[in-house]
């Protein structure tokens, strides 16, 4: 790892808010982003469905895609952040077209579909259902123009350093060799995380396996406050076939006329909302799941149904999609496509204001791995891109107006070493086995009860773990355990005092949204300690 001692700027992500944050402050200094695989490899990457953003001339159509993301949030979006979502979203999005990217388009016109909670098309899209991987490239490649942008591949930032109150820079080790010799202290003037989420805390999820909540656990450790950290957005429509992986079926589908079906062959979604299959993504998974539980407790099977939908080309429209059913010998047109919830995105995060600052100088957050509120408790669906497009050029524009100084951070590192073939075993199974936990005790269906058992899980899981630390050794194997313990245990404490149901989170023993008591976002600390805010 051959790198410089110190940078203007580090960036911890290489998704859409990390590399519109580096682009921008490429015009102001040396920016230095950290991903820890190659680049592309990003919750951002992934996304299929599309990026939601009104056209700049359409004052009525920003107006309603406020409202819906006020909607699709329960009663907690907070609501100066949904404006400056929507109102700079167009002007973000235009943008990232000059620099390269390339929505589907017909006859000069961007063509614009509609997805769950949106009163109207609005989603544009790249290549039918790989938006997230066309502006990845396109970030990717307007970012490698840049002389002042540098990449740090295969790398992570295992510890934010401090001095006084202050994050100052970061440790860094490499991702792919030996973390106990590969290490670097690099001191910076400003620190950006923009790390995504954290679905490997869950045995199904949509994510990548990079997504181990690495950034979240860091900031924590810093001393910065998590928020609305028990709003996990369950994706209503992953593939769900024994052995193989939960790929996401994405919600523009059902906003192209797919139907959801039970066992019985019977549509379902009458029963819980008047939108039907275009309800807010927390209905549609709560639905499902209940809907796939048999009268006496078996699983049933929920089906997405395409063979009714005609005059839409679905092998062009969703050729992705349509090419990973191919291995399993199903066509969209032809079949009943098994799904089932996974999860997906992280409503909560790390606690910004709306330029991204956390509450640590020095230390700044954008993307899925922040909270702003903007999303409530549960996002709109496809607000997410532009979440990551609008937060961060914001957060590169307080890391610039900020103007701090470099400080230079102690070089030396503490001996360690590395973890063997029988130590990496052992902690996976510990890993697997919170995993486990967390879908069933604190998923999408939760209860002081089920809570409790996930917490006593975790605390296995801890207790596992705290050895190889007693020890010395380092790897990215227990690195990343460790960040999913601390992420496990933000979203079970946030969710046992959260003693309501709203939005993604869901208890049985309180089914109703109490705004009385709750409609407040809840802060979490490095002590375990859960309170209550109005923004």
């Amino acid at each position: 790892m051959v790198l410089a001692s110190s940078v203007d700027y580090l960036v911890m992500g290489a998704g859409v808010a990390g590399l519109r944050a580096a682009v921008q402050l490429a015009d102001h200094g040396d920016v230095l982003v950290i991903t820890k695989e190659s680049l592309g490899e990003s919750n951002t990457h992934y996304a299929q469905g599309g990026i939601a953003v009104a056209a700049a001339e359409d004052n009525k159509d920003i107006k309603l895609h406020f409202e819906d993301t006020l909607s699709a949030g329960d009663g907690l979006a907070f609501r100066p952040a949904a404006q400056v979502l929507v109102a700079e979203g167009p002007e973000r999005v235009s943008e990232l077209i000059e620099w390269g990217a390339r929505f589907d388009s017909a006859s000069g016109r961007l063509l614009r579909t509609r997805e769950g909670a949106h009163s109207r098309p609005r989603i544009l899209h790249a290549n039918g259902d790989a938006t997230g991987a066309e502006i990845s490239r396109s970030l990717v490649a307007f970012a490698k123009e840049h002389s002042r942008i540098k990449f740090a591949e295969w790398t992570m930032v295992t510890r934010l350093l401090r001095e006084d109150g202050r994050v100052i820079g970061a440790e860094l080790a490499s991702a792919a060799g030996n973390e106990s010799e590969d290490r670097k202290r690099i001191s910076a003037r400003a620190v950006l995380i923009a790390a995504g989420g954290a679905g490997q805390v869950y045995s199904d999820t949509t994510n990548p396996e990079v997504a181990t909540g690495d950034g979240l656990a860091l900031a924590l450790e810093s001393g910065a406050e998590l928020a609305d950290m028990e709003f996990y957005q369950f994706h209503p429509t992953a593939f769900s076939l024994a052995g193989a992986p939960r790929f996401l079926i994405s919600e523009a589908l059902r906003g192209e006329g797919a139907y959801l079906r039970n066992d019985r062959s019977e549509r379902f979604m009458q029963r819980y909302h008047p939108l039907l299959e275009l309800a807010p993504r927390d209905v549609v998974a709560r639905a499902i799941t209940r809907e796939g539980l048999g009268e006496s407790g078996e699983a049933g099977t929920i089906y997405l149904d395409m063979r009714h939908v005609k005059g839409i080309d679905l092998r062009q429209r969703f050729p992705g999609i349509s090419r990973f059913l191919a291995n399993y010998s199903l066509e969209l047109a032809r079949d009943l496509i098994p799904v089932r919830p996974a999860a997906h995105y992280l409503m909560g995060g790390i606690r910004t204001d709306l330029m991204g600052r956390t509450n640590v100088r020095g230390l700044y957050a954008a993307g899925e791995v922040a909270c702003t509120g903007v999303h409530g408790a549960n996002r709109l669906a496809s607000n997410s891109l532009l979440e990551g497009l609008v937060f961060g050029a914001r957060a590169a524009q307080a890391m610039i107006e900020d103007n701090l100084s470099v400080v230079s951070c102690e070089s030396h590192l503490p001996a360690s070493l590395a973890l063997d073939s029988d130590d990496t075993a052992l902690v996976a199974d510990h890993v697997h086995g919170l995993q486990r936990a967390m879908w069933t005790d604190g998923g999408l269906l939760r209860s002081a009860s089920t809570l409790q058992g996930g917490l006593s899980a975790l605390a296995k899981c801890e207790d596992g773990l705290a050895r190889f630390e007693e020890q010395a050794k380092r790897g990215r194997q227990l690195f990343e355990a460790q960040s999913l313990t601390r992420v496990a245990r933000a979203i079970l404490c946030s969710a046992t005092a959260r003693e309501e149901s709203r939005g993604a989170h869901f208890r049985s023993d309180f089914p109703q949204r109490d705004d009385k008591h709750f409609q407040k976002h809840s802060i979490y600390t490095s002590d375990g300690r859960v309170a209550f805010e109005s923004w």
